[in-house]
C-alpha cells in the first residue's frame, strides 16, 4: 500500500493562507514554514535571494589574485574535472577570461590517463609552459601533493571545490569550499560550476585591466553554464541553488552558444522549452559520455566554441559517444544483475551490494550503481579496471547511507576515496577485491551499531490522490510554480485509483520503456516509465486491456518534438 504524506498542521495553513490547499500542502513538505519563505520559494530573485559571494571564506583573497593576475598578464590555468559540473564550470572561467582579454588556458585531465583531480603530471607540464596561477574547479579539496609541487614550483593555485575536505587541507594560495571548516557562509551546498560564477562575480567587485569590457549584467549570461551543472550534479535545489537553476533555465532557453544550439537540435529538443529534465537526462549524460568514451575535451570545446560548423560537429560527436555508452552501460548491468541474481533472492541480499569485474569500465560504473541501488534499494559499490591496471570504481547511495562515511569507515579497503554522502568514487588495494563485499558490509555494520539505529530504505509516498479526470494542463501550470525539481525538491507524486488500462506497449532500442494508454471519456491520456525497473517491467506484461491498475505517478509535460502533450510518468504500478 502507497503511504501518503503527513498532513499539513493547522497553524501551518493559517501561516500559508494566501495559497490553495495543494500549493500549502506541497510548499509545506518542501520545507516552507512561513509566508517570506513561501514567497522566496516561488519567485526565486537574483537580486534578493542570491548571497554575497565575498562572505564565503578565502573568496576576497581568490578573487583579488585572480584580478592581479589578470591586470599583470600572468598565464593562468584553468583546471577543472571532466563531468557535468567540471567542464561547465570551466567553460564559466574560459568565457570570463576570454571577455577580459587574459592569457589564458584551459585544462581538463583524461579520465583514464590521468583520473580524477589534480595530478603531479599535470601541474609539472603547466609550469613548464610559464603558467603562473592555476584554478581548480569541482576538484582540488583532497590533493595536497600535487598542490605542494605546484607551490613548489613558483605556480599559486586557487582551489575551488565543493567536495568534502580531507583533514588536511592543500597548502593553495586559497582554498574556496563551501564546506571546510569555519565556513560562515549561508549556504554550503553549491556545486563545482557554480562557485567558479561565484568566483567570477567576486572578481568583477575588482578593478583590473580588461574590467570596462565587461557591462552591468554580463555575468548573467554564464548562468546557463552555472544552471546546468547545478542541475545535473543533482546538489539540493534549495536557497541558492533553486535560484541558480531557475535563472539557469531561463538563459539556456534563449542562449545563442552555438554548442548549445547545435546539442539541441542534435537531440531533437526543443531548446525554447528546455526543462530540469532535459538537462538531467539529455544534456548532462553526453556531456559526461565525452569522458568515459573518449575526450572530455570535445564537451568543453561544445559549450567555448562560438563556429556553429565546429559545434554541429562536436554535438554529433557526443550523441555517438553517448549511444556507446548507453550500449557498454547496459551490458554491465545486465552482467551485475545476473551476478546478483546468483546471490539468492532479492531480499535476502545484504544492505551493500559490492561487486567488481576487471573487464568492466570505471568510467560507466557512477550510472550503473546509480541504476542497480535504484532498483535495489541498497547501496551499491562497483569496481572495474582501468587501462593503467588500476583498480578503481564508484558508490551510490540508496537515499539512507551515507557512503562517504562507509568508506571511511574500511579504509584498509580502499587507497583512495572521496565524495559525498549519496555518491563517491574510490581506487581498490589489489588484495580487497577478493573479500570486497564483506569489508564494506562489516563497516556498514559498525556504523548502524555506532548510531544506534538500523536503516531502512524511505517507501515512495504520494502527495496526494488524483482523479484521472483531474490530471489537466490546469493541474500542471500550477505544479510548475514548483519547478525547477530535483534533489531537494522532489516533483509531486500522484496516487490514481482503478484506472482502467488501454494497449500496453514498449519502446526503446531495446524496448526498455513502457507505455500504457489510459482511456478517458473524450481522449486518451499516455502513461510512460523510462527503463522500467523489475518489478514494474514484471507487473505491466500482466496487464490486459481493460485491467483496472492503481498507480503512483507524476503529472508532467512531453515536450518532446514540441508536442507539448500532457502525461503520466509512472513510478509504480499495482
Amino acid at each position: 500500500m502507497t503511504p501518503f504524506h503527513a498532513p499539513i498542521d493547522d497553524s501551518l495553513r493559517d501561516e500559508l493562507s494566501a495559497y490553495d490547499d495543494l500549493t500549502a500542502a506541497l510548499l509545506a513538505r518542501r520545507g516552507v514554514r512561513t509566508a517570506k519563505e513561501a514567497e522566496q520559494f516561488l519567485n526565486p530573485s537574483y537580486e534578493r535571494h542570491l548571497h554575497d559571494p565575498l562572505q564565503m571564506k578565502n573568496m576576497p583573497v581568490a578573487a583579488a589574485r585572480l584580478a592581479r593576475a589578470i591586470s599583470d598578464g600572468e598565464y593562468i590555468a584553468v583546471w577543472s574535472d571532466y563531468d557535468a559540473d567540471g567542464i561547465p564550470g570551466g567553460v564559466v572561467l574560459h568565457d570570463f577570461l576570454k571577455k577580459v582579454g587574459a592569457h589564458f588556458t584551459n585544462y581538463i585531465p583524461h579520465r583514464h590517463l590521468e583520473g580524477y583531480g589534480v595530478n603531479v603530471m599535470g601541474i609539472e607540464k603547466l609550469a613548464k609552459e610559464g603558467v603562473a596561477l592555476v584554478i581548480t574547479v569541482d576538484s582540488g579539496i583532497t590533493d595536497t601533493e600535487p598542490v605542494a609541487r605546484a607551490k613548489e614550483l613558483g605556480v599559486d593555485v586557487i582551489v575551488t571545490d565543493h567536495h568534502q575536505p580531507g583533514e588536511i587541507l592543500p597548502d593553495a594560495y586559497a582554498v574556496v569550499d563551501p564546506k571546510q571548516d569555519g565556513e560562515t557562509y549561508p549556504f554550503r551546498e553549491l556545486c563545482g560550476a557554480a562557485l567558479a560564477w561565484k568566483l567570477v562575480v567576486a572578481t568583477l567587485a575588482h578593478g583590473f585591466t580588461g574590467r570596462e569590457h565587461i557591462p552591468e549584467g554580463w555575468e548573467k549570461w554564464l548562468l546557463d553554464m552555472a544552471g546546468l551543472a547545478t542541475i545535473a550534479d543533482m546538489v539540493p535545489l534549495v536557497d541558492e541553488n533553486r535560484v541558480l537553476a531557475h535563472y539557469g533555465l531561463l538563459v539556456l532557453r534563449k542562449s545563442p552558444r552555438a554548442g548549445l544550439v547545435a546539442l539541441c537540435r542534435t537531440m531533437r529538443v526543443n531548446q525554447r522549452a528546455l526543462s530540469e529534465d532535459d538537462v538531467s537526462f539529455m544534456i548532462a549524460p553526453r556531456v559526461n559520455a565525452a569522458s568515459r568514451m573518449g575526450d572530455p575535451i570535445d564537451a568543453f570545446r561544445l559549450f567555448a566554441t562560438d563556429d556553429i560548423v565546429e559545434a554541429n560537429e562536436l554535438a554529433k560527436k557526443l550523441e555517438a559517444a553517448n549511444r556507446r555508452r548507453r550500449s557498454a552501460s547496459a551490458a554491465i548491468t545486465r552482467h551485475v544483475h545476473a551476478r546478483l541474481a546468483e546471490q539468492g533472492a532479492r531480499a535476502d541480499l545484504p544492505p551493500v551490494l559490492a561487486l567488481g569485474d576487471p573487464e568492466w569500465s570505471p568510467a560507466l560504473l557512477g550510472l550503473v550503481a546509480g541504476t542497480i541501488a535504484e532498483e535495489y534499494g541498497r547501496s551499491v559499490f562497483l569496481w572495474g579496471r582501468e587501462v593503467n591496471q588500476t583498480i578503481k570504481g564508484s558508490c551510490r547511495s540508496n537515499g539512507t547511507t551515507d557512503v562517504f562515511s562507509l568508506m571511511n569507515a574500511a579504509p584498509d579497503t580502499f587507497v583512495q576515496s572521496g565524495g559525498h554522502a549519496l555518491a563517491g568514487g574510490f581506487s581498490v588495494r589489489a588484495d580487497a577485491v577478493f573479500d570486497f563485499a564483506t569489508r564494506l558490509n562489516e563497516a556498514h555494520a559498525r556504523l548502524l551499531l555506532e548510531h544506534g539505529a538500523a536503516e531502512e530504505a524511505l517507501p515512495l509516498r504520494a502527495d496526494a490522490e488524483l482523479a484521472l479526470a483531474d490530471a489537466t494542463h490546469g493541474l500542471l501550470v500550477r505544479l510548475e510554480q514548483l519547478a525547477p525539481f530535483g534533489e531537494g525538491n522532489r516533483k509531486p507524486a500522484w496516487l490514481l485509483r482503478e484506472i482502467e488500462v488501454g494497449k500496453v506497449s514498449w519502446f526503446g532500442k531495446n524496448e526498455e520503456h513502457l507505455k500504457i494508454s489510459l482511456p478517458q471519456a473524450r481522449s486518451t491520456l499516455e502513461a510512460v516509465a523510462f527503463f522500467a525497473k523489475h518489478d514494474l517491467r514484471e507487473r505491466a506484461r500482466q496487464l490486459q486491456p481493460g485491467t483496472r491498475v492503481t498507480l503512483l505517478a507524476h503529472v508532467e509535460r512531453d515536450t518532446f518534438l514540441r508536442r507539448n502533450a500532457l502525461r503520466l510518468r509512472v513510478l509504480s504500478l499495482t
